[in-house]
């Protein structure tokens, strides 16, 4: 029987990847993939069934006439095109071109008004407080402004943009994901480096929690496209990326049970009226006992590939809801499970958590673990050399950068 659907992905990265992936795992079938450029990670792969190149992707006038051409290749009176955003600029897109792109795809995301909210930190955290949710202390410094930043803080502190999307639209030597200084003269640096770029938005200073890696924690959801939540998942990151460029990117999560946070975050993503995936980034702070919620994609994260290994295939979420309209009981995700994109050299050598590390070897011992980018039905040769070698630097970049 043939699927009366055909994905459509846009993104060429590892999120890219692992979602055409949980569609050939569930359906046997190779998506198509919609990028701005060539990466390894797909371009070397025989999953994605085409990969359309446009270099003018990620700009807002351009996406939505590149979309159509997209729509007009492949549309096909017995098939659905599914589109699926990987990353927030892509989503963004998506969301801003709703009216034009729903002419020929079906997708799953919230509406403008509440993107905005979400994605921009301090409309965010405003909403966090309305609904008791905990997040770290926060303060928020306008690029526009010509003022020194002359808080009173606790350091070490982080610095970040409040507005991703806009940050990294221009780009700058030494460009960093997050900043973690010690001084107000180093506050001063970050902000006139970022502001010299171009960036006008609001920069976040933040309250830096204490803890290694292991205090990170990721939370999962899908909520189908009538408002109901199907899915919630609760990891514990043992590894993030430590070079500058990606901090905040997790390369090593367990998932774990914590049903009080699954249920207060399910209540506030519920509250706000929120569809499609959502991805929490939080840190457990010890001075408190609390969880800190830093942020929310809306959208699957790069790991949430652990959900398709534990039985809630990714793909399978949206093709139910939206191609199907079958409608599930919601899922309280309890298996424990270890999802890695890094070898295990680098997990049972840079793990400081000794507790941890034990329960590494032994989910490893057991088999319960997966490195989506190991995918067995993945035949390239060459992709096979790339990701021998990218593992080899993983155990480079861990032993030269400490965060």
């Amino acid at each position: 029987m043939t699927n009366p659907f055909i994905p459509i992905i846009v993104g060429t990265d590892i999120n890219a990847y692992n979602m055409a992936i949980s569609f050939h795992e569930a359906y046997g079938i190779h998506p198509i993939l919609v990028g701005k450029e060539s990466l390894s990670f797909t371009s070397l792969s025989t999953i994605p069934g085409a990969i359309e190149l446009f270099p003018k992707l990620g700009e807002k006038k351009e996406f939505p006439a590149i979309l159509k051409q997209v729509a007009n290749k492949y549309k096909n009176p017995q098939k659905k095109l599914l589109l699926i955003g990987t990353n927030d600029l892509y989503v963004r897109l998506i969301i801003e071109n709703r009216d034009v792109l729903a002419e020929d795809f079906v997708f799953n995301y919230i509406d403008e008004p509440l993107l905005n909210n979400l994605l921009v930190k301090k409309n965010f955290y405003q909403l966090c407080e309305e609904h008791g949710i905990d997040t770290p202390a926060t303060y928020f410094y306008s690029c526009k402004n010509d003022d020194r930043f002359t808080e009173e803080v606790m350091f070490p502190v982080i610095i970040k943009p409040s507005n991703g999307v806009e940050y990294y639209k221009h780009p700058f030597s030494g460009m960093q994901k997050v900043y973690k200084v010690d001084s107000h003269e180093e506050i001063q640096r970050v902000i006139e480096t970022i502001k010299k770029s171009g960036y006008q938005d609001d920069l976040i200073i933040q309250d830096f929690i204490p803890g290694d890696d292991t205090y990170m924690w990721d939370s999962v959801f899908y909520i189908n496209s009538k408002g109901n939540t199907e899915l919630i998942t609760f990891g514990q990151v043992v590894l993030q990326e430590h070079t500058p460029t990606a901090i905040g990117n997790y390369t090593a999560v367990i998932t774990r049970y914590n049903e009080e946070m699954m249920l207060k975050l399910k209540g506030f993503l519920e509250a706000l009226n929120y569809v499609g995936y959502a991805n929490f980034d939080l840190k457990y702070d010890h001075r408190d006992g609390k969880f800190k919620v830093f942020e929310v994609n809306i959208r699957q994260g790069r790991s949430s590939y652990y959900i398709t290994s534990c039985g809630h295939n990714m793909a399978k979420n949206f093709v139910d809801d939206l191609i199907y309209n079958v409608e599930k009981k919601l899922v309280l995700l309890d298996e424990k499970f270890l999802f890695t994109v890094v070898p295990k050299i680098v997990l049972k050598k840079f793990v400081d958590n000794v507790e941890i590390r034990k329960e590494i070897k032994q989910l490893l011992r057991a088999g319960k673990y997966a490195n989506p980018l190991f995918y067995k039905r993945d035949q390239s040769f060459k992709r096979k050399l790339y990701l021998l070698m990218r593992q080899i630097n993983y155990y480079r970049k861990y032993k030269d950068n400490k965060w």
